[in-house]
């Protein structure tokens, strides 16, 4: 304001004038000039807050990376993330998973298992299948399994506007929740991005800590947003939810991935394992799908036009857990010993190549015409 007083030949104005002229301008305006557009949005654009009319009407369903340590499989502290689902009418916390690595359609899918499903324990009777299910735009929730799963338990899929968190408001403040009430409590909870004690809990005593807060606490104490506590709440609404014939049907659904295949005489070859089966005589050369877990390979579930045809086995694997991860840790393995291998072969070649410049040890050999010469070509692969 100084230099552009100066350009037209005015007085500077004082610091008092400055600040009397800021202090009256419109906060929405100068949020939008100091800091864009978002922020501006985030802070002063019209926002409806909307409640579904009845339990089960509309699911939330989202990840977040806990403040805590805890202690994988190899005893190594490592940071755990989680993913909730909740019932927006009542604010219930109807399934969660608490998992290493990085979020996947598969964690999304056990959520919503436990979600859907009728839990063991009586206190935990929120259950069903939504009407909606309302989520980001993350990798899992984009992807085509998830999309399967919608449209096989006629699900509506709906996605939030990027960028836009504030209709994901209801799971995010019990995420904060979580954040403020149940982990500062555990061993290896994280201030300042370090643990305030050593971590000591496995994955799973996380998460029977996660499940007892849930169904102990927060499902029944009243919440801010209703005035009711969830549990009661979802019960209020004498809601009779639509579920799945069985468990395995749903397993069917949300834990098996389809993958198309055909049956050789041999069996069928899926991920690099062979399966066999007797029934598969039958469908010699024919195209079925194949339904698997990740989380163990040893077996598949056979379908042919969509009817279950039989259960084939990896007979190299049977009554062993082999997941996915296990497979794909092995191939990259093997592709680093490939690449090592090429490395020490390399040098080895290098060892007997003559040295530009330097004296000739031995008589060269006459060079081969041109067109008889070759060329070592070296091929890297890809991640």
């Amino acid at each position: 304001m100084v230099e552009a007083a100066r350009a037209k030949g005015w007085p500077a104005p004082s610091y008092t004038a400055v600040h009397t002229i800021f202090a009256t301008l419109d906060p929405a305006m100068v949020t939008l000039a100091q800091d864009g557009p978002a922020a501006f949005r985030d802070r002063f654009e019209l926002f409806h807050p909307h409640r579904a009319e009845a339990p089960n009407a509309l699911w939330q369903a989202d990840h977040t990376l806990l403040n805590v340590l805890i202690l994988d499989q190899k005893g190594k502290p490592a940071r755990p993330w989680l993913t909730t689902v909740i019932d927006d009418h009542s604010r219930a916390v109807t399934g969660y998973m608490v998992f290493l690595g990085a979020p996947s359609a598969l964690n999304t899918s056990l959520a919503l298992r436990q979600a859907i499903w009728r839990e063991a324990d009586a206190a935990w009777t929120d259950c069903g299948i939504p009407d909606i299910l309302y989520v980001d735009h993350g990798s899992d929730f984009t992807s085509v399994h998830l999309e399967q799963v919608a449209a096989d338990l006629r699900i509506r899929l709906i996605h939030s506007v990027v960028a836009r968190p504030q209709g994901r408001g209801k799971v995010e403040r019990l995420f904060g929740t979580i954040t403020t009430q149940l982990l500062p409590e555990l061993p290896g909870h994280l201030v300042g991005g370090r643990p305030a004690s050593a971590p000591r809990l496995s994955l799973a005593e996380l998460d029977r800590a996660i499940g007892a807060f849930v169904v102990g606490t927060y499902n029944l104490r009243p919440h801010s947003g209703t005035g009711q506590a969830p549990h009661e709440t979802w019960a209020a609404g004498a809601l009779l939810p639509r579920l799945p014939d069985s468990l395995k049907e749903l397993d069917l659904v949300l834990v098996l991935h389809a993958k198309p295949r055909i049956v050789q005489r041999d069996g069928i070859r899926f991920e690099g394992l062979r399966y066999a089966s007797p029934t598969l005589a039958g469908f010699v050369g024919e195209a079925v799908t194949v339904r698997f877990d990740p989380r163990d390979l040893s077996e598949i579930r056979v379908f042919y036009r969509d009817r279950f045809v039989c259960r084939a086995i990896s007979e190299e694997h049977a009554g062993e857990a082999v997941t996915l991860m296990d497979i794909e840790a092995a191939r990259r393995a093997h592709r680093l010993a490939l690449r090592a291998n090429f490395g020490e072969r390399i040098a080895r070649v290098a060892d007997f190549l003559p040295i530009s410049g330097g004296p000739a040890q031995t008589a060269a050999p006459p060079e081969p015409p041109s067109h008889a010469r070759t060329r070592l070509r070296l091929c890297e692969e890809d991640d």
